[in-house]
């Protein structure tokens, strides 16, 4: 909170309480006139005590209720200070992978674990964004369309696994989905982050007409190919429904994956771990950054009423106790 006095000047005014005590207590001692009574000298040890000091208290008072007053002219003020954020956020979709190889262990524990945990890292921060999530395997659904309630995405994103669509590498109709997402949004920038483990093999659409499209929308396409070089070990379920491994050369169709990012203005990345995975989302976030304008401002209160009212109370009960308790002679 802020303490302020809008009229700061008028608080030269104190200066002049100091003059009036001092030509008060100067002027106390001077006789204000005389009583003629035929026990004057008893009179006079009777002024002795506490009560002498009471002659003073209208004067007290009234210094008191000057003072009260000078910071009510000054207008003191309190403000709290706040601020206006305007942000120019990104529309940002991401394409999952979901296919039966994203299970294989090349990133710990999987792909699909690893493309998980670092994705929903990458949506916690980005606070300002709309962020959606696509996912593909033989075919590509959506799963959060745009929001900014990314708690939900968080959420619908711990929820993926292997098997939930039947398997294949639908990249194409994963773009496509993901760009279709994005059709209608009026957001400065808009982006595609897709990540794959494979390469096209369903769907109608091939992904570089669906970057094509992307392109003509205004949409950016970053690409991640997944897995290791060469070969990876893959869970399977055996006919007995037991679980073995079998090692599987990495098919990731680096060629086309670089020419669909790099037909829309993107780039397209190679993610052989979880560490370089991490480093490549972290990149993508250093790329696309939201444009945040932020205007200070403080709001200020009156807070002149409670000196005011002190002061004139000060102002009644000198005159009260001038007029009956504290009265003088003439």
């Amino acid at each position: 909170m802020i303490f302020r006095f809008e009229d700061p000047w008028m608080l030269l005014l104190l200066g002049v309480v100091p003059l009036l005590a001092w030509w008060h207590l100067k002027a106390g001692g001077r006789q204000r006139g005389s009583l003629t009574h035929p026990e004057a000298g008893g009179l006079g040890r009777a002024g002795g005590g506490s009560g002498r000091w009471l002659r003073h208290l209208p004067a007290a008072l009234r210094g008191l209720a000057l003072v009260c007053l000078i910071v009510a002219f000054a207008r003191p003020q309190t403000g709290v200070t706040g601020e206006n954020v305007v942000s120019e956020g990104i529309d940002i979709v991401l394409a999952l992978d979901v296919s039966s190889s994203m299970l294989a262990e090349d990133l710990a524990p999987n792909r699909l674990e690893a493309a998980k945990a670092v994705a929903a890292d990458f949506v916690e921060g980005r606070g300002n964004d709309r962020i959606g999530l696509v996912i593909f395997a033989g075919k590509a659904f959506t799963q959060a369309p745009l929001t900014l309630d990314h708690s939900v995405v968080a959420s619908l994103m711990a929820e993926l696994d292997v098997g939930i669509i039947e398997d294949g590498t639908a990249v194409g109709m994963g773009l496509a989905t993901a760009v279709k997402r994005l059709q209608a949004s009026e957001a400065a920038s808009k982006v595609v982050i897709l990540l794959t483990d494979g390469r096209n093999n369903r769907g109608e659409i091939d992904p570089i007409t669906a970057a094509q499209a992307a392109q003509a929308l205004g949409v950016r396409v970053y690409t991640i190919g997944a897995g290791a070089r060469g070969m990876a070990r893959v869970p399977v379920t055996d006919r007995f429904g037991g679980r073995r491994y079998v090692t599987t050369r990495v098919d990731v169709d680096e060629p086309v994956l670089r020419e669909t990012a790099e037909t829309t203005g993107g780039r397209y990345y190679r993610a052989t771990d979880r560490e370089s995975l991490e480093a490549i989302w972290a990149e993508i976030d250093e790329l696309e950054t939201t444009e945040i304008l932020v205007n200070n401002f403080t709001s200020y209160g009156e807070r002149f009423p409670a000196p005011l009212t002190a002061g004139l109370i000060l102002l009644l009960a000198e005159v009260v106790l001038g007029r009956t308790w504290l009265r003088t002679l003439p």
